[in-house]
C-alpha cells in the first residue's frame, strides 16, 4: 500500500471511529487546544498517576487531520510513563518540523509517523500538532506539581 494510502486510511478510521473521543471522568488534567483560524477546538483529558499517563481521552470538534492526530497520539501514550510522553512529543514535534530524528524514533511513533509529509503543508501543521501542544502543556504540569 502507498504512503499516501495509509495516511489517508488511517486519518479516516481515527476521524470516523473517535474510540479516544469522549468524556475522560477522572481526568486529572485538562487542556484545551484551539486554532481560530479553522476552528478546531479540542481539549485533551488525561489520568496521570505517578509517573504514569493512566488513561487519556478528548473532546471537541475539528478537521480530519487533528481529530485523528489526537486520536492517535493518545493511542501512543495510554500507559506510558511521562518521560516516554516526553519523549515521544519531541520526537513528533521535530518530525513535523523536519529536523533530524534519532534512529528509531520513527519506529517510536508508531501509527503517528504518518504525519511526517505534514512538514509539506505548512498550512495543515497546526492541525496536525495541535494535540500534541496539549499533550506538551500537561506533561509540563505535571513536572511542576
Amino acid at each position: 500500500m502507498m504512503t499516501d494510502a495509509i495516511y489517508t486510511e488511517l486519518v479516516m478510521y481515527h476521524n470516523r471511529h473517535g474510540h479516544n473521543k469522549h468524556v475522560l471522568e477522572d481526568a486529572t488534567h485538562i487542556e484545551r487546544g484551539h486554532n481560530p483560524n479553522c476552528g478546531d477546538d479540542l481539549t485533551l483529558q488525561m489520568s496521570v498517576k505517578d509517573g504514569q499517563i493512566q488513561d487519556a481521552a478528548f473532546v471537541g470538534s475539528g478537521c480530519a487531520i487533528s481529530t485523528a492526530s489526537m486520536s492517535i497520539m493518545v493511542d501512543l501514550v495510554k500507559g506510558q510513563t511521562v518521560e516516554k510522553a516526553e519523549r515521544l512529543t519531541d520526537y513528533y514535534l521535530k518530525m513535523i518540523r523536519g529536523e533530524t530524528l534519532p534512529e528509531g524514533a520513527l519506529d517510536e511513533l508508531e501509527d503517528a509517523q504518518v504525519f511526517e509529509s505534514l512538514k509539506n503543508m505548512p498550512a495543515r501543521v497546526k492541525c496536525g500538532t495541535l494535540g500534541w501542544h496539549c499533550l506538551k502543556v500537561i506533561l509540563d504540569q505535571v513536572h511542576t506539581e
